[in-house]
Parts: structure tokens; sequence; C-alpha cells
């Protein structure tokens, strides 16, 4: 998953973004509804930063990062996070903070 921390994001965000993964409704049942969560396939997670996620482009042709939180402070969130994760007993594996990385994905 692609993670992006807002300057002004604490625990309690981190807490509920937690909660909200793990709890997502979106892989398919016997029905072929989405319908199961991480927990209940026995999924893992890869948490990748991301602070594009947080670009606007409302104005101009160069997107804003300014609601994006700076490196000193988003990186001790996204581990903090990961561990929330990790907490509920999933499996985590994180991306390199502030790396130039390429991730595959199948969508």
């Amino acid at each position: 998953m692609l993670v992006g921390i807002a300057a002004s994001d604490t625990d309690f965000e981190l807490e509920w973004m937690a909660n909200k993964v793990a709890g997502l409704r979106l892989f398919e049942d016997d029905d072929g509804k989405m319908n199961r969560s991480l927990e209940e396939v026995g999924g893992s997670i890869l948490s990748v930063s991301q602070f594009t996620l947080y670009g606007d482009a409302r104005k101009g042709r160069r997107p804003s990062f300014t609601r994006a939180a700076p490196p000193e402070i988003a990186e001790p969130l996204c581990a903090r996070f990961a561990e929330m994760l990790r907490d509920k007993g999933f499996t985590v594996e994180e991306g390199e903070f502030g790396a130039m990385m390429q991730v595959g994905l199948i969508n």
C-alpha cells in the first residue's frame, strides 16, 4: 500500500488508518463479492511512503505538496503506522523511506 502522511497527522490518525486497512473488505468471497478483509485472507502488507499522494494540482501546472509532512515528521510516523499493523498480527514489509523505488502492482 502507498502511505501518505500529512503534516497534521498524529497517532490518532495512524490508529484510524491501521484499523481501516485491517478491516477493509477488499477481497472476494466464494460468491465473487468483495467481502473479505486482509485478516480473513491471511494477507500481508508492503507499506511504501509516498508524499505525492498529497499533491494538490488545483492551481497552475505544478503540484503543491505543502500538506505532506516533511521527512523528519513523516519517516517516524510511517514506521509507527507499520508497527501498529504488526501489532494487529500482520506481516508488514516497508519500503526505504525517501528512496526512489520501483514497485510493481497488479490492480
